[in-house]
Parts: structure tokens; sequence; C-alpha cells
């Protein structure tokens, strides 16, 4: 959720922390802060609101510094404001702290504080956090056994980064459930909470471990757990370059990131699809074959937008290999006792890698002996590293909030991955060819729709005003009715709801009437009559009815007010095409309505807290 950012080397530190905020915005903010060294004492600045701000309040003291700390917050403990920014300074100013995470155990530590005779300014568990470090310092005069001790009793989920005027040279770092990641460049380090802040400078990086620290000064960096023991680190190669995360004169990522999708998806195709064998090759799942082979039921689970990529896998899965499937919201996973028996096979689904629910639900899977394989777009990430395989999609950054390019490769990815359990079970080759043919074909098709964006910016023209949508869908298109409703309400904050059409006639269709628009997904496939018959429910009470159809469908253009058309392929591969108007849709309406597409409030893009 929130960013941060470390710097010391021989630039001036105050330039790159603050083009490291400026390539963290994406991920949800709502005030900036930095801290520095000058005349060799600890100076903060700290703002509410976006990074811009914090920038007008420092642009003219001509700073410079070696070494410094930055971040972005995101409230959990009390409200946005000057005083609940980060950094946090102890009583006597001489400890500056950035953290991400929740201190659980926070208003004990803070009342032992109290009663020691501390005084607090803000309502957040940092600033207690930075406090308490101080707090054993004065116990044992050495900043990083000061900072080793305070997280040993910490409760909950951190990554932090520390300077202090006790050893001005130094960096501190750790982490807890929250991603750090270091930077190593020609004779300067660069700490972050995410590669974005780092690949302008160095491509070398070391993605630190749970319970892990290091300690950056001029000399290099150490790094041990929280535990005291030493550990070693494998040093990783960024694999994307700076291009991928600006904006190539787009107006905004997501619309960017919309029209990446046929890279996207050629992308996680790539070396992976087999179309002469009708399978596909997933060598990240070589070392679990057998058991992928013997598994008797998958439980998928994800948070947002990745859980309905997970209902789309259910579907797909349970299609070709006839085996049962449940989809889980791991929020729900982690604390309800779950049945997993040991031959049951999780897959875990995480655009960043990082989300803390879903890593929750991965420990008491592998804590119950399941198989665990990860499905994630971050390389590197934690949800990587805590699973025994896994697939990376290979959707690359994806900077807006909204999730649209790491949602199709999803798909992509859980297509591959049941072609190839199908084919180890119970696909015959001519299948499985059919199928391998027309994911091959996909890219061009989302080209098709993509050259159509026009049509679909006067859909949401005619629209944008609208109060509340409706959108329908059934068998594969259900989640991505579900999908859509999610986007428009991400970006437009137009309240939306996604239903099984068929459900509409038991509750939802009470709120039809003439300034209800609903958007039904109604491809060519075995259901299309019963989406026909929906349809005319919502006509005969006034609704207004936009169709996502099939390329040749003369007959829906008598049921619809407006259609828009996506090219035919196989029911099981219709969602990656039919979200992508449904993409546009909410775009361009959020465009219409002044909206800050990339960034929406109260959302984040990485949410590494519950």
């Amino acid at each position: 959720m929130c960013g941060i950012v470390g710097y010391i080397g021989n630039q001036n530190a105050v330039n790159v922390l603050m083009n490291g905020l400026n390539r963290l915005e994406y991920r949800g903010y709502d005030s900036a802060g930095i801290s520095i060294f000058e005349n060799d004492s600890i100076k903060t600045f700290k703002k509410v609101g976006k990074v811009e701000a914090l920038k007008g309040i420092i642009e003219d003291r001509n700073l410079s510094s070696k070494i410094g700390i930055a971040h972005t917050r995101w409230a959990t403990h009390g409200e946005p404001s000057d005083i609940n920014a980060h950094p946090h300074s102890d009583s006597f100013n001489n400890i500056s702290l950035v953290h991400n995470g929740i201190i659980e155990n926070y208003s004990t530590l803070k009342q032992k504080l109290i009663e020691l005779g501390y005084t607090f300014k803000s309502q957040t568990d940092s600033e207690v956090l930075t406090i308490f470090i101080s707090y054993i310092y004065s116990q044992v005069k050495d900043l990083e056994e000061a900072v080793r001790l305070a997280l040993s009793e910490v409760e909950g989920t951190f990554g932090i980064a520390i300077i202090s005027n006790y050893e001005p040279d130094k960096i501190i770092a750790a982490r807890r459930g929250s991603p750090m990641v270091l930077g190593i460049g020609d004779d300067e380090l660069i700490l972050a909470s995410d590669t974005s802040a780092i690949i302008q400078y160095t491509r070398q990086v070391i993605y630190l471990a749970d319970n892990e620290m290091v300690v950056l000064d001029a000399n290099g960096y150490s790094t041990k757990t929280i535990g005291n023991e030493t550990t070693t680190n494998v040093i990783h190669q960024i694999e994307y370059d700076l291009g991928r995360i600006e904006k190539s004169g787009y107006d905004h990522f997501m619309l960017k990131e919309i029209n990446e999708q046929p890279q996207t998806i050629t992308d996680a195709f790539r070396g992976r699809l087999l179309i002469d064998e009708g399978n596909s090759r997933l060598g990240g799942l070589s070392i679990i074959e057998e058991k992928l082979r013997n598994a008797k039921r998958i439980i998928i689970t994800a948070c947002g937008t990745s859980w309905h990529s997970a209902l789309v896998g259910e579907y797909m899965i349970e299609h070709l290999c006839h085996i049962p499937v449940e989809v889980e919201y791991a929020s729900e996973f982690r604390y309800r006792n779950p049945i997993i028996l040991p031959d049951d096979l999780i897959i875990a689904i995480s655009q960043s890698g990082e989300t803390a629910d879903t890593l929750a639900a991965i420990q008491e899977a592998k804590q119950k002996n399941a198989t665990v394989i990860g499905i994630v777009n971050v390389v590197g990430s934690t949800i990587s590293r805590e699973t025994e395989a896994g697939v990376y999609i290979h959707a690359g950054p994806e900077i807006g909030v909204a999730s649209t390019k790491a949602f199709t490769s999803q798909l992509a990815v859980l297509a591959l991955f049941s072609l190839y359990m199908g084919r180890m079970r119970r696909v015959p080759i001519i299948e499985g060819q059919r199928i391998a043919k027309e994911l091959s074909l996909l890219p061009e098709k989302i080209n098709q729709i993509l050259e159509n964006a026009d049509n679909i910016k006067d859909i949401a023209h005619k629209f944008y005003k609208s109060k509340n949508f409706l959108y329908l869908g059934r068998g594969y298109n259900f989640p991505v009715a579900l999908e859509g409703a999610l986007k428009l309400k991400e970006i437009s904050y137009i309240h939306a709801e996604g239903y099984p059409a068929a459900e509409m006639k038991h509750g939802p269709i009470a709120l039809i009437d003439k300034d209800m628009p609903v958007v039904f997904i109604a491809t060519k496939d075995e259901i299309y009559e019963k989406m026909l018959s929906n349809i005319e429910e919502v006509r005969a009470r006034k609704g207004t009815v936009i169709a996502i159809a099939t390329e040749g469908d003369s007959q829906i253009s008598k049921f619809a007010d407006h259609v828009i058309y996506i090219p035919e392929t196989l029911p099981m591969l219709i969602p990656i095409l039919s979200v992508v108007p449904l993409q546009l849709l909410a775009y361009y309406m959020a465009v219409e309505l002044g909206r800050d597409v990339d960034q929406p409030r109260n959302l984040a893009k990485s949410v590494t807290v519950e």
C-alpha cells in the first residue's frame, strides 16, 4: 500500500527520494514526507496530499544530502494529516522512521511508553514503533541492536527504514509481511517497497525475506534475521525497462495498460503454448508434476480482481480436467479453519504477490500439508517465494490501481494451466490443439476490440451521469460481470453490481427502471437464448440494455439499445475478450466524470494490510 524509498550514495538524496515517491504514487496514498541530514542533524518535511504538495514545501530550500528516507502513506491509524504523515520522529528528533504495515500490539506498547513518561504527537502505530526503538536505544546504545530488539517484540506487519543522528552514516531497514527491495548501484544503494522506484538507477536487486534486516552504509550492506542470524542473499535482475512504467503518450496508465493487452497476452504465452502438441509447457510446475497428476481437489484463493479470475479458472479447470474446484476469498479462508487435505492443490493468485490476506491463506494451507502454487505478476515477490511452485503471468508493471492487463494475463495463465492439467488427465490431442490454436489468436482478437474503442467511448458519454449500473452474465461470463462492475465502481465511483443473469429475478429486478442501465454479456454460447430471455425481462421494465455480443450476431440488436461486438472464440476463452470492452467502458465513464483514473480515492495497488 504505502511507499518507501531510502538512499545512500553520491547523488543528492533529495532528488532520488522525490523521484522515487513519484514512481510510487500509483500505489495509493494520502500524504508524503522525507527525512534527510542537513548540518549533521535530521530534517523532516511532510505534507498531507499529493507528492506535489510535499515538493512545494521543499523545492526552494536547496536541500542537499547523501542519505535519506521518504514515504507515501495510506492511512490505517489516524486520519490523513500533516502530523500523521511519515516519517515519524522520536521524542528527541534523533530517530526518523518510515513504516508500511500495521503494528497490532501498538496500543500495549504505547501504554507502556506513556507510563515511562513518553508523549505522542500523532495517532499512528508507526510513531509508537519509533519511540519504542528510541526507548530501547537508551538501554543498549546500539542502533542496529535497538531496532532488532524492538522488532522482536512487535506483533503485526512492517516494512521499515530508519535514519538516526546516533549513527548518521547508516540506513537500517527490515520487513515482515510488507515488501522491501534493495537496489545495488555503482557506489550507491537504493531501498524501496517497489522496484519501480529503483529501476532508473539499477536493475540489480535483493528482495528481503520476512523477518530480515539490512544495514546500509557507505561501504555496502549487510543482512541478518531479526533473530540475529546472518543471512545470504541472491541478487536478482529486474526484467522490465523504464519505459514500462511511463505513460508513453497515453493520457492515463490505465488506458495504456488496456491497450498493452495484446502484447501482455503474447508474453504470457511465449515459450509455453505448444500448438502442435495441443498442450502447454509450464516449467515452474515441473517439480510438482506428480502431485498435480494425483490432486483430488483444487482450491483457488485470491482477493478482488484476482478472485474474479479465480472464478473463471474454476470453470476452466472443471471443464477440462473434471477435478472439483473451490474458490475462496483469501480474507475468509484464513480465519474459518478450512478443511484441507494433503492431496489438495491450493492455487494462490495475486498481481503484486504481496497481498496480506492471500499470504496468510498460503500459510494456513502449508500448515495443513497441502501443495501450494502461486500465480503472480511480480518476480521475486513474497508469494513467489513462499509457494512450492508457480507461474509468472509476465504482464509487466501495472501502474493503474484498477487492474486490467494483469487480470487478462491471469486468465491466460489459468487457461494454460487448465490445458496442461487437462492433457495430463483426459483431454485428447485434437481438442488440445483446438484450444491451443484459439489461445494463439487471442492477441489479434483483442486488437480488434481496441480498434472499436470509439463506439465504447460514445456509449460512455451517454451514460456517465447514471447513478447505478447492473452487470449480468451467465456461465464463463458471470465472473466477467463481477469484474466489469468492480472496474466501474473503482474508478468512476458509480454504484454497480454484478450478478448471474438468472439471479436478477430473485431480487435485483426490483431496481430496474428507465434510469437503470443494464450491461449484459450475451455472447453466442449454449445459454445464449436464456440470456435473451433475461434481456426481455429488463426491457419489459423499461430498463436500458447495453450488450456485449459476438460478431455476426444480427439478432441481438433487436433486443439491446446499444451493442458492443467482440470476435468469436471458444466459450472458455470468452472472458479474456468480453472483459476488454468493460474495462474501456469504465475508463471512459471515469474520464467523463473527471476522476483520478490511475489513483482512485481510498484504494491502493498492493493491499499489504488486513
